[in-house]
């Protein structure tokens, strides 16, 4: 049985956005963060976006209640987080009461 969207009350939930340079070849890293991030916070987030880019660039960003929140960025945090550190972060801003089970060791 499918939801209908267009009955359902307006419901304000995040958005991630995942900036990735396309010469680099990093567009499949960025896919599978994505989908971790999806199937992790299923409920929480609205919407994981894919910003291609060039110059180096993998970023990470939260966009909440108007404002964007940069949760990871290559080159200020050096290199690409584990996916444990990731949801983490992304958690502390989307749902910090929720629980990441065996990613909280």
């Amino acid at each position: 049985m499918s939801a209908d969207l267009g009955t359902m009350g307006p419901v304000t939930r995040s958005r991630v956005v995942i900036t990735y340079c396309t010469r680099c070849k990093w567009q499949l890293r960025a896919q599978w963060y994505a989908g971790e991030l999806l199937q992790t916070f299923e409920e929480e987030l609205g919407e994981v976006a894919l910003r291609p880019a060039t110059g180096g660039v993998f970023r990470v960003d939260v966009e909440a209640d108007g404002a964007e929140t940069g949760v990871w960025n290559r080159k200020r945090d050096g290199g690409f987080p584990e996916i444990t550190e990731l949801k983490r972060r992304v958690r502390d801003l989307v749902a910090p009461n929720k629980s990441l089970g065996h990613a909280e060791r």
